[in-house]
């Protein structure tokens, strides 16, 4: 799995690059039963709105089969390896939830504002990829590590967010984006780059499988959150074969018949 060059100015001029169906219907539609699965179970690592529904269970990779093999998935894993030019692990590893109709926002922020204030983060060398879409601003990762308060009490998950005058002006500057496409798309987007998203007012229930990659240079030095949200271990991620995820959903449907 590689970029182009055409790809790679894209998402460094951009701050953000989509690819289009990476993963195939079958192969998406297991994880999300899986994910649905994991919301339903009383575990620390899944997080809740205020409502009660889930908002985001982190770590799913270490306690499920599914998401085990989709975290070291070549077709995520190489192209981050490519941009950075080393060896990446996970940092973070988490399934957002937008619940029908009572889904919150996440409000407008850079996650590299987080990792830097409350995991020691050096630099802002880790790459969030995710199997759906949040609203991102173009652009906007050109602007460095912006100023930030700290959101205790919009939402259930504590978020270092950007004030209505710093979004105004990005906006003016860069406008905004919000990148669309078919289920198993893949969006890659730097550290820096603003995003959020609203409330969910559909009928229609949104998840997004959210990875942080770092750069194995890059580890954190000063974690304050618990290791289930910011990882200790650092060793590079090894990639499982390209049809690894394929072949456990088949597994599992072939079981259930």
């Amino acid at each position: 799995m590689k970029l182009t060059q055409q790809q790679i100015d894209h998402f460094n001029r951009e701050g953000w690059l989509f690819l289009p169906e990476l993963f195939s219907a079958e192969e998406v539609q297991f994880l999300a039963r899986e994910a649905e699965g994991i919301y339903d179970t009383q575990r620390p690592e899944v997080w809740r709105e205020k409502s009660g529904a889930p908002r985001t269970a982190f770590a799913a990779h270490l306690y499920n089969e599914a998401f085990g093999l989709l975290g070291a998935h070549p077709r995520m894993i190489e192209p981050v390896e490519q941009i950075f030019g080393e060896k990446v692990y996970m940092h973070q590893y988490k399934i957002n939830a937008k619940s029908a109709f009572t889904g919150d926002v996440w409000q407008w922020h850079q996650d590299y504002g987080t990792w830097k204030r409350d995991d020691g983060m050096p630099q802002p060398r880790a790459m969030n990829i995710a199997i759906f879409l949040d609203e991102v601003m173009p652009i906007s990762q050109h602007a460095g590590d912006l100023k930030a308060s700290h959101d205790l009490e919009t939402t259930s998950y504590p978020l270092w967010t950007l004030d209505e005058e710093t979004v105004t002006r990005l906006v003016k500057e860069g406008g905004i984006v919000a990148p669309t496409g078919k289920a198993g798309g893949m969006l890659m987007f730097h550290g820096n780059l603003v995003h959020g998203s609203s409330g969910n007012i559909t009928p229609y229930p949104r998840k997004i499988v959210y990875l942080t990659l770092n750069a194995v240079s890059n580890y954190i030095r000063t974690p304050t959150r618990p290791d289930y949200i910011a990882h200790r271990d650092f060793t590079p991620i090894q990639t499982v074969d390209d049809d690894a995820l394929l072949r456990l959903a088949r597994a599992h449907r072939q079981a259930a018949e």
